[in-house]
């Protein structure tokens, strides 16, 4: 097992490489919670993850042989990232073996930072499997990324910078995969700050842990599906869920919806970028999963290795899912001036347009119309809901969704476009 004391001398050893990362308040999400909320800023530390500190303790404490032997891991992209930082620091030679479904991004990352990357496998299992098999031909040391007693003390030291910070008893909310960090920061908050709380979140397309915690032992998974590929893990450590089940209060899971949420959220109010992992803590308590009885709140955002287009994907997602982006079709009479005639009644509205679609030959629309699709800005889902009842009071046909056939048998108002607005 782990204690406090291997955790200090982790602290010791890699406290001059590694970031002491700030801890923000955060006025919105305090407001929200109704309590002092903080966020542990991971997503700053060197390589945009936590993940640095326990392969840096890790390969510190290899002996000279060992090191000379090289290390090799298996990892998604935040853990990839770390080994490779913390072997090049050291001079040890870094081998890491990525699945094929890892981002761009993140493999280009890990060659930077001065490792051989091997793509393999659809997913990290399959890229677990061969990273044992080269250990197993090279003799290189595997460094795991969560089920290590070197890797979650040295995750367990950013639980002792918050401990030194925060005032009393708090409830630290963090993600979890695996388990390595959440076992290291329960050890350092609750051997340092009498009264403290841990809460873990998991994304519940893979939420092995929160079922082997149901089950009082471990379970593997069917699979990991979710937006925050860094908890996306199918099996939990056996030494994390040892301690865990020991330090860990409680364990809750977040939608996919959820997280994306929180990370716009945290985008545009915090003006903090947190990967899916990292924003999962946030998700939760936005969601009103993580209810503290006194204390502050501590939100670790783990890292911020967040992939541009996944990125662009939640953004316009999280816009239309909260109004501030909406597409409405409309039929229209396929005549000159039709189309200004709704554009200036939308603009009158206050929305503002993004694009048009005018199509005359879509399946269903009769001879003599055409849909238009419009993509707008609008203040909320009140506001897109109040356009789409003006248009509908001036005699505009709707589609129930974007994607619907409107047609004159399944819509009840009468003619394409009112007498009064034609040209």
């Amino acid at each position: 097992m782990v204690s406090l004391r291997e955790i200090e001398e982790a602290s010791n050893l890699i406290s001059d490489i590694v970031k002491r990362t700030p801890l923000w308040y955060s006025r919105a999400f305090s407001s929200m919670a109704g309590r002092d909320v903080f966020l542990k800023m991971e997503n700053l530390q060197r390589t945009g993850s936590f993940k640095v500190r326990g392969a840096l303790n890790k390969i510190l404490r290899m002996s000279s042989a060992e090191r000379a032997r090289g290390v090799v891991a298996a990892s998604a992209g935040n853990h990839a990232q770390g080994v490779a930082l913390a072997a090049a620091m050291v001079g040890v030679k870094a081998t890491v073996v990525m699945p094929e479904a890892a981002p761009m991004s993140k493999i280009m990352a890990t060659r930077g930072y001065g490792a051989e990357v091997v793509v393999h496998g659809h997913g990290y299992d399959e890229a677990y499997e061969k990273a044992l098999d080269i250990r197993d031909r090279t003799a290189a040391a595997f460094v795991h990324p969560f089920d290590d007693p070197d890797i979650i003390a040295g995750q367990g030291t950013a639980g002792l910078e918050i401990a030194r910070e925060v005032d009393g008893p708090f409830t630290l909310v963090c993600p979890v995969g695996g388990g390595g960090l959440i076992s290291g920061l329960s050890l350092a908050v609750k051997e340092s700050t009498p009264g403290a709380a841990v809460v873990g979140v998991q994304a519940e397309g893979a939420c092995a842990f929160f079922s082997s915690r149901a089950r009082g032992e471990i379970v593997t998974a069917d699979r990991a599906r979710t937006i925050a590929d860094g908890i996306a893990v199918r099996t939990p450590g056996r030494l994390p869920f040892e301690i865990t089940t020991a330090h860990v209060d409680d364990l809750v899971t977040v939608t996919d919806d959820q997280i994306a949420g929180a990370i716009l959220f945290l985008l545009e109010r915090g003006k903090v970028l947190a990967e899916g992992a990292g924003a999962a803590p946030a998700a939760a308590v936005m969601a009103g999963k993580v209810r503290p009885e006194n204390g502050p709140l501590v939100l670790f955002i783990s890292g911020g290795n967040m992939d541009v287009s996944v990125l662009s994907r939640i953004i316009e997602r999280g816009l239309v899912k909260t109004g501030r982006l909406s597409n409405i079709a409309v039929l229209l009479d396929d005549r000159p001036g039709a189309l200004a005639a709704l554009l200036g009644k939308v603009a009158a509205s206050g929305a503002n347009v993004i694009s048009v679609n005018h199509d005359r030959l879509k399946a269903g629309t009769p001879v003599g119309g055409a849909e238009v699709v419009l993509s707008l800005e609008t203040r909320d889902s009140e506001h897109a809901s109040g356009i789409m009842r003006m248009l509908r009071s001036d005699g505009y046909r709707i589609a129930p969704d974007p994607g619907a056939v409107i047609s004159q048998e399944n819509d009840p108002h009468c003619g394409i476009i009112p007498e009064e607005v034609r040209p």
